[in-house]
């Protein structure tokens, strides 16, 4: 005897189950390869995706920077912010020679310092990086920090800015406004200082300094 039609397709087992169809993630957003300058002159021409890749380049050079004139992590973000603002304003007019680093590096650093003094009311010079912390992973590190510490203001800046930040000898003179043969004095005298403790006379290369 035949069954009714239920008018549905018939069930077909072929065994096991097919498995689900795996979950694509959104892919991560690779460097983009484009110099500073050709993403200066997109932003300034309201391309968004290109300051977002000036963002994403710069962002820890920023942090770092701020730190180590600010000392506190929520007035480092402030900073960071500001910064980038600041950059946001600036691009219209902004056009850029060397790598923005450059161009960062006196904004961070006069941003940093206004806000900690509305803060706290006191004048500050630069203290030691953080990313110090990891080139000297070593008991001695507390000690290799108190004596770049030490250093003189403007031998601690070129220092930070040359061997912690990666800036060449040109990039870091057109960061702080000075000569060339300024900043490799400078180099020169703070190396020769460190070199002079044994705790920090294998961590600085003169020779790497040209």
């Amino acid at each position: 005897m035949s069954t009714p039609d239920s008018g549905q397709p018939p069930l077909h087992f072929t065994g096991e189950p097919e498995p689900p169809a795996p979950i694509k993630f959104p892919a991560r957003k690779e460097e983009d390869g484009r110099g500073d300058a050709l993403l200066v002159s997109l932003a300034s021409r309201g391309d968004d995706d290109a300051f977002m890749a000036l963002y994403r380049r710069h962002k820890n050079f920023v942090m770092n920077v701020a730190r180590r004139f600010t000392r506190d992590e929520s007035e480092a973000l402030d900073v960071l912010q500001d910064t980038f603002a600041y950059l946001l304003k600036r691009l219209p007019d902004l056009r850029l020679t060397a790598k923005l680093s450059t161009f960062l590096y006196p904004a961070v650093k006069n941003i940093a310092l206004t806000i900690r003094r509305k803060d706290r009311g006191v004048a500050l010079t630069p203290s030691h990086d953080r990313a110090l912390d990891s080139a000297a992973d070593s008991p001695l590190s507390v000690d290799i920090k108190a004596l770049i510490a030490n250093l003189p203001e403007g031998q601690q800046e070129v220092l930070l800015l040359r061997f912690v930040d990666d800036l060449s000898l040109r990039e870091v003179a057109a960061a702080l406004g000075i000569p060339v043969g300024t900043v490799k004095s400078r180099l020169h005298q703070a190396i020769a200082t460190l070199r002079e403790d044994p705790r920090t006379r294998a961590l600085f290369d003169l020779e790497d300094s040209g």
